[in-house]
């Protein structure tokens, strides 16, 4: 198992994960397809290129899901019981097809569970960043983490 357990957790644990992926036209294309967004700016190139971006915008729920997905295996896999929600996302700078995307994650609160003595709940704050270290999404997500086995 790659994630920790809660009581393994301490505020201000820092990771930078090191799986990066570069986003390609088929990834948001597919995304995009797949959940039903129509939206020409994400499959549409003739329509992008008028655009202020000029150029196929990667959808932002990819991003995100991109991000969240890169901090798994160092955060959660194994441990998690249940993600409780993400807050305060923000996608401060568009993200085109050919960027290669890398996630960071810092641990921003910690809280026992009042339901479940046996897991707790870890706020992390997760930040993707393009290859010009530029930040291109962020969310706190809280997650109900396993303590370690007795």
């Amino acid at each position: 198992m790659a994630g920790r357990f809660f009581d393994q957790w301490h505020v201000g644990d820092q990771i930078s994960h090191e799986i990066r992926r570069t986003v390609t036209e088929t990834d948001n294309l597919l995304f995009s397809v797949m959940t039903h967004n129509p939206q020409p700016l994400h499959i549409d190139a003739e329509a992008a290129r008028t655009s202020e971006f000029g150029q196929i915008l990667v959808n932002g729920t990819f991003t995100f899901a991109l991000m969240v997905g890169l901090s798994v295996a160092d955060t959660t896999l194994g441990s998690l019981v249940a993600n409780l929600g993400y807050d305060k996302l923000i996608m401060p700078k568009p993200v085109f097809i050919g960027d290669t995307l890398r996630a960071e994650t810092e641990v921003t609160d910690l809280r026992e569970s009042r339901s479940r003595p046996q897991a707790g709940v870890v706020t992390f704050t997760h930040r993707l960043l393009n290859q010009r270290d530029e930040v291109v999404c962020q969310c706190l997500r809280s997650a109900l983490v396993k303590r370690s086995p007795a």
